[in-house]
């Protein structure tokens, strides 16, 4: 009995040691990822800010950086060309490398193009122009200046490198005026669209009146045709529009008219210059005659 409970104290005190140990070495694995874990995160941090190093070096290599002095006062540009395929995540990427950009709008193509497009099988929806903020004008004209006519893409096999920027900085433009004129559009064509619909339901209750009233006559033709009295049926006088085969020949009745009426007066013209010179002849023979008598 003496040598089991021995045995069990042995057997005790080995499981604690064991214990002890794994407790121990889960501790050091713990550590041993966070340690991990913090290397991964420095490594991280150091790669951003090389990126953040790399774009202001780039930046200061062209002269875009603002000084910090200064106070910054937002510019607008404006993209006249917008290739396909090219969404705003894409521009503010391919801008973003010269300063800090702030809005970004891509107006969108007219409806009756995306129709066109949907019928032929595409679904995509391109833009056609652009707006840009940057948070300094200075920045903006800089890049307006630099970008203009160039290629998009730095490499030949970069993403829109075949395309050329479309740029011109607009002075004394707020993004406020580009609210607005957005919001002017919208509300005229939302106007245009309430009159078209106006029209078209004025079209329509023309015609149903003109139905009724058609059916209200129809009504009253039987019955007097039943009562035996005469309907006088309503017959429409109207003028068709000549063609042009008859506009040509009476264009040319016209002409030869003209040309019969100049001959006629010709004519007189000659008979008339005939009967002069003959009066004149005989006007002379007269005078002679006369001068004659009076000298016997």
């Amino acid at each position: 009995m003496e040598r089991t409970r021995e045995e069990e104290k042995e057997d005790g005190e080995e499981t604690t040691s064991q214990r002890e140990e794994e407790r121990q070495s889960t501790a050091m694995r713990r550590g041993d990822d966070d340690d991990d874990d913090d290397a991964t995160m420095r490594g991280d941090d150091d790669d951003d800010d090389k990126v953040e190093r790399k774009k202001t070096i780039k930046r200061r290599a062209v002269g875009l950086t603002s000084p910090p002095g200064r106070k910054c006062v937002p510019g607008v540009i404006y993209l006249g060309h917008i290739p396909p395929r090219l969404r705003p995540k894409h521009l503010r990427n391919l801008l973003s490398v010269y300063g800090e950009i702030g809005r970004i709008f891509l107006q969108p193509e007219d409806s009756q193009v995306r129709r066109r497009k949907r019928k032929s099988g595409l679904r995509r929806c391109d833009f056609t122009e652009g707006w840009v903020e940057f948070r300094d004008k200075r920045v903006a004209k800089k890049v307006a200046a630099s970008l203009h006519n160039s290629p998009m893409g730095t490499r030949k096999r970069q993403r829109f490198s075949c395309d050329l920027w479309s740029i011109k900085y607009l002075h004394r433009f707020q993004w406020t005026h580009l609210s607005e004129r957005l919001a002017y559009e919208q509300t005229v064509l939302q106007q245009r669209l309430r009159t078209e619909v106006s029209q078209a339901k004025r079209e329509t209750n023309f015609y149903l009146s003109n139905v009724d009233k058609s059916a209200h006559l129809d009504l009253v033709r039987r019955k007097r045709r039943k009562d035996g009295q005469q309907v006088e049926e309503k017959t429409w006088d109207f003028t068709q529009r000549q063609t042009e085969e008859e506009i040509q020949t009476t264009k040319k009745k016209k002409k030869k008219m003209m040309m019969m009426k100049d001959a006629f007066t010709q004519k007189h013209l000659d008979k008339a210059s005939l009967i002069q010179q003959k009066s004149q002849s005989n006007v002379s023979l007269l005078a002679k005659i006369f001068n004659s008598k009076q000298s016997v």
